[in-house]
Formats: structure tokens, C-alpha cells, sequence
């Protein structure tokens, strides 16, 4: 910098009466939303953001942000930003620790320049700029979770497909946790499927899901459930030794559900309970 700046001596000069409108700025728009940060935690870090911002401001280009005197600020607001997303805040309500600082330090600017009319106009201005800009902020936040609300949904689907082994035969493998959300999915993939073919049974294979518990096993008694209303039995495939222990030891009561450990062993099973038997070629 060649010299101070208006805003640098503002900060320097202002910096306890900054400190205390910024403070009691931050917590008029907190309200009363009782996840807001304590005040005294509040202080502190506002405190502490003016320092670096000061410190920064004398060392470095103010417009050059990305260069190392400004190193400091930017590792304090992406501290600040995770814990703040941490702690349930939206983007905007983010962004406004640093704007907020905006009306404090624009009325010692205004003070000591002693130009109320312009001031006043710049003033105006910039909370409508802001308020744009941070409403554009919080509908890119919107649309970025619509698409991965999206994607999600479409590999879940992908997840779990229905696959015809034989006439009357359908094999549902599951790979991941099974949750309630994948229980319905799975639950309208296999029963549609067995409207489609007319089968008899369904084998679920959980080879590929890490663990079972009593959740999951519900989730899957469920699915059992349903596509006995439909007609189809169900086999259930891929119990590993470590599972066996785990139902065993939760004491999760399969009923009467046909369990085998491989899927090779199910469709086995399943052949023979659509009448069909696998012979050697001669």
C-alpha cells in the first residue's frame, strides 16, 4: 500500500466502537433463533476477524485477496464458514457475519467525511446489492441440492435392480446399507417386477450389504412381506458366518423365510420350488 487508506484509519480508530455496533448488529439479526452463537463466543471472533482484517489491511494489497497478507483472514472464514454450516446456518445467514460489519464502518466513513447525502445514497445501494446478491446465493444453494437430491435418487435406483434368472424367477442383489428410504425403493422395484413376469419367487441376495442388524432386518421381513401379498416367495441369499452370529445374537427372528448362504444355493432352492431341477449333461 502506498499510504492508509480512509477505511484502514476507520478500522484503526474505530476499532472498540466497531466492535461493540458489530457485535450488537449480528445479534439483531440472530432474533431470537436459539441456534444462534453465544454472544461471548460471538465477540470473540468478531474480535479476532477485525485484528487479522487490520493486520492484512496494513501488510497487503486490499484488493489482492488471494496473496499471503491475506492468508490469515481467509483460513479464519473458512474456519468460521465450516463451523457456522456445522451449527445448521444457511449460506446467507454465513455471509452476514462479514456484511454486517458493513453499517458500522460506513457511518464512521460518513462521520468523518462529513458528506451525509452521498453516503446515505451509497449506502442504499450497497444493502440492495447485498440483499441480491445473497438471495442469488441461496438459490444456487437451492439448485445444487436439488441435483444431488437427484442423482442420489437415480443411483439408488441403479443400486438396486431386478434381474429375471429363469421363468418365474427374479433376483433382487443389494449392495450398501439398507435404510428406509432404500426399503421403499427396493420394496416398488421387486413388486412391480414380479407384476411384469408373474413370478413365484424372488430370491434377495445381501452379499454385498456390510452389515445386519435388527433395523435391517425389518427392512427386509417387510419386503418379504409385500411380495408374499403378491404372490412371490422369498429366499433370502448371502448369509456370511459373521451375519449368522449377529442375528443369532440380536436374537432376529427370520420366521420362516428361506435363508441360504450363497445366491447360487437360493436359486437352487428356487428352482425346485417352481418344479425344476438342474441335471448333469450326459
Amino acid at each position: 500500500m502506498a499510504g492508509p487508506s480512509r477505511l484502514l484509519e476507520v478500522l484503526e480508530k474505530y476499532q472498540g466502537e466497531l466492535l461493540a455496533d458489530w457485535v450488537t448488529e449480528q445479534r439483531a439479526l440472530a432474533g431470537a433463533d436459539p441456534g444462534a452463537v453465544k454472544e461471548p463466543e460471538l465477540r470473540a471472533e468478531c474480535a479476532e476477524f477485525l485484528r487479522l482484517l487490520v493486520d492484512a489491511a496494513l501488510a497487503g494489497e486490499p484488493g489482492d485477496l488471494s496473496g499471503p497478507a491475506w492468508m490469515p483472514v481467509s483460513d479464519f472464514l473458512a474456519d468460521l464458514s465450516r463451523r457456522r454450516g456445522q451449527q445448521g446456518a444457511t449460506p446467507s445467514e454465513t455471509a452476514a457475519f462479514v456484511l454486517s460489519l458493513k453499517r458500522p464502518v460506513f457511518e464512521r466513513l460518513r462521520r468523518d467525511a462529513a458528506s451525509d447525502g452521498l453516503f446515505d445514497e451509497i449506502w442504499s445501494a450497497t444493502q440492495l446489492l447485498d440483499r441480491l446478491g445473497l438471495y442469488t446465493t441461496e438459490l444456487h444453494q437451492k439448485a445444487r441440492e436439488e441435483v444431488i437430491a437427484r442423482q442420489s435418487e437415480e443411483m439408488l435406483e441403479l443400486s438396486t435392480p431386478v434381474v429375471k434368472l429363469w421363468d418365474g424367477i427374479l433376483a433382487l442383489p443389494m449392495i450398501g446399507t439398507l435404510d428406509s428410504n432404500r426399503t421403499q425403493v427396493v420394496m416398488e422395484a421387486l413388486l412391480q417386477k414380479i407384476v411384469e413376469t408373474g413370478s413365484q419367487v424372488a430370491i434377495i441376495d445381501i452379499t454385498g450389504v456390510p452389515t445386519v442388524d435388527t433395523l435391517v432386518a425389518q427392512h427386509l421381513l417387510k419386503t418379504v412381506a409385500a411380495a408374499r401379498l403378491m404372490g412371490a416367495e422369498c429366499i433370502i441369499s448371502g448369509i456370511r458366518p459373521q451375519i449368522a452370529q449377529t442375528i443369532v445374537h440380536l436374537a432376529i427372528d427370520l420366521g420362516d423365510v428361506s435363508t441360504k448362504a450363497t445366491l447360487a444355493d437360493a436359486f437352487a432352492l428356487a428352482l425346485t420350488r417352481s418344479g425344476r431341477r438342474v441335471t448333469a449333461a450326459p
